[in-house]
């Protein structure tokens, strides 16, 4: 049994940030009703190609979509209906948590926010993801991960410096501010779970993928607000550590993360460059990074001599940390990807067997579950509105003729 087996989640969520939290609980256990609009669904299942090919060779659903949605029942409900949202009501009555991303304030019209359910359920809690919060004067502008990653600091900070070729703010190649803050949300619902069972009571949770994202910006948000640096745009190089950054073999390249002066110690050894290391203006850290460029110009010819291979056994060989850039192909193919269990096999209702990256949440008596692919659009609603809200057939019949679900 996963740790939340014994809750129930209302997920009213889409895309990725939400649906990313309501996942891991999910993953943990969690019952996890998905509502979707009928006939059209969470954005994601069209985010594509690639799609998914069902047995009879159909196009299903963007494999975007696969990869925040495992362990859920999708139920359809059009709630912009007085009986849709009625329905929604009911299962906020069964639940333990509601996960909404709705623009603020948008779902108060169907009466389908905190202060409307909590009146029904008093142990609800209710967590609204929205892109700026509930309060501030950008509380209604919509969020997207793009948007916030530029507004959040974090393209200021990536990409290659001004004055090198391709130079310009760079988002990061995964929707990185989105995952972050499914990650803070989840945080966010378990402390209240806690909370919930020790008191009864259920509260409020206000997640803004810009809070998020800023917190997010961890060192450097502190080199900023601490130590007065502005940080910048430096390509692979780390503003705090050197050297700690990609460079070029014979035949590829590789990254080198020296994190103290004992590893540096050890790496110029392995490389044959004790001088270097005896340099007053090399021995630590803090003068490494004050005389970057001068180290960074001595290393390069000398790494551009040998091959890739060859560097990262001479290093590891001396416990420096370093290693390849990996292909998707080589990450999953990775011995130590294979130990781990990264990739696990579901059984889709269109497409039969597929692959799925793993939770990579390991707990010893508690470890997560997969217990069902992500589901096919309303693949759970009669199930759901018989076994949860008792609804018998020839009304759900009802509901589906009138375009409810």
């Amino acid at each position: 049994m996963g740790a939340l087996s014994h809750i129930r989640v209302l997920d009213l969520s889409r895309v990725l940030a939400a649906p990313w939290a309501t996942q891991i609980l999910g993953d943990l256990g969690a019952e996890v009703i998905k509502v979707e609009k009928p006939g059209e669904g969470d954005e994601t299942r069209h985010f594509g190609p690639p799609f998914v090919t069902a047995k009879d060779g159909t196009q299903g659903d963007a494999t975007y979509f696969l990869a925040a949605n495992r362990n859920k029942k999708s139920v359809t409900i059009d709630f912009a209906q007085p009986e849709g949202a009625a329905l929604v009501k009911r299962l906020a009555r069964r639940a333990h948590v509601v996960v909404e991303n709705f623009k603020t304030g948008a779902l108060a019209k169907y009466g389908l926010d905190y202060e409307s359910l909590k009146a029904e359920n008093p142990a609800l809690i209710y967590c609204s993801l929205t892109g700026f919060g509930h309060d501030g004067p950008k509380k209604d502008k919509a969020g997207y991960d793009y948007l916030i990653q530029g507004m959040g600091g974090l393209m200021s900070v990536t990409g290659q410096p001004d004055g090198s070729p391709g130079a310009e703010p760079m988002k990061v190649g995964v929707a990185v501010s989105d995952l972050v803050t499914g990650l803070y949300t989840t945080i966010a619902i378990q402390a209240a779970l806690l909370h919930q069972a020790r008191t009864g009571e259920g509260q409020s949770i206000d997640m803004a993928l810009f809070d998020c994202q800023a917190a997010g910006l961890a060192n450097q948000a502190t080199n900023y607000l601490v130590g007065q640096m502005l940080p910048t745009r430096m390509g692979n190089a780390h503003p705090n550590i050197v050297p700690y950054q990609v460079f070029a073999t014979s035949d590829g390249h590789l990254t080198l993360a020296i994190a103290n002066d004992r590893q540096f110690a050890s790496f110029a050894k392995a490389a044959g460059l004790e001088q270097v290391a005896a340099d007053p203006r090399f021995r630590t850290n803090a003068q490494r990074v004050a005389h970057r460029a001068v180290l960074i110009d001595l290393l390069k010819p000398v790494f551009a001599q040998r091959s890739m291979a060859d560097w990262i056994a001479t290093l590891e060989a001396a416990n420096v940390p370093c290693g390849p850039i990996n292909r998707l192909d080589q990450v999953f193919s990775d011995p130590q990807a294979l130990a781990r269990g990264l990739t696990i096999s579901m059984q889709h209702a269109a497409q039969g067997p597929m692959n799925l990256v793993a939770s990579p949440l390991r707990l010893s008596g508690t470890p997560p579950e997969y217990r069902s692919a992500p589901p096919l659009l309303g693949q759970h609603t009669d199930e759901v509105l018989n076994g949860v809200l008792s609804i018998e057939a020839d009304e759900i019949a009802r509901l589906r003729a009138a375009k409810i679900v």
